[in-house]
């Protein structure tokens, strides 16, 4: 596998784990703006639409500032439609957790309705509060940005190809 698959993720619970872990990694110094990423996981059972709260110490260069992101993972076999978010108030969910946005990890992507909701959640949000959602290419792309611990740990078999394939370069 020379692709960097979801395949190797065997379920819901591993891919929220692989997300939390993401955020965790952008605390190391590679990332200079990131001073310290704290996060928290939901857990087991229903969480209310939030499975991670991500709280960010940046450093601008100019003062340091703290942004908070509601984190959904789904880790569905097919693009998600707005019924699949159907039972959660996103607006009332980031203000709950009094974040500064909310964050939509998916397996795959979001079909045109869900993506036009985002939108017109961030055109007219009184709070100005951001939406946002990662396909999963996009998140995949910011795994293979990351540090190759997250790519060893959750990916061991596309890690293995590309070790090999640089022992023989």
């Amino acid at each position: 596998m020379n692709k960097l698959s979801f395949e190797e993720i065997m379920d819901w619970e591993q891919f929220e784990n692989l997300v939390a872990a993401y955020f965790r990694s952008l605390d190391s110094d590679q990332n200079k703006n990131v001073v310290l990423a704290e996060v928290n996981q939901s857990g087991k059972g229903s969480d209310g639409g939030r499975d991670i709260l991500v709280k960010f110490l940046v450093n601008d260069s100019v003062k340091p500032f703290t942004r908070t992101w509601v984190v959904q993972c789904k880790f569905y076999e097919r693009d998600l439609k707005k019924s699949d978010l159907a039972d959660i108030n996103i607006p009332t969910l980031v203000h709950q957790y009094s974040a500064n946005g909310y964050l939509l990890v998916c397996k795959h992507g979001v079909v045109n309705t869900l993506a036009s909701m985002f939108e017109d959640l961030n055109r007219n949000c009184r709070f100005n509060y951001d939406y946002v959602f990662w396909s999963g290419e996009e998140f995949k792309e910011k795994i293979l940005l990351a540090n190759l611990t997250l790519q060893k740990q959750f990916f061991p078999e596309y890690y293995s190809n590309i070790e090999k394939l640089k022992s023989r370069s």
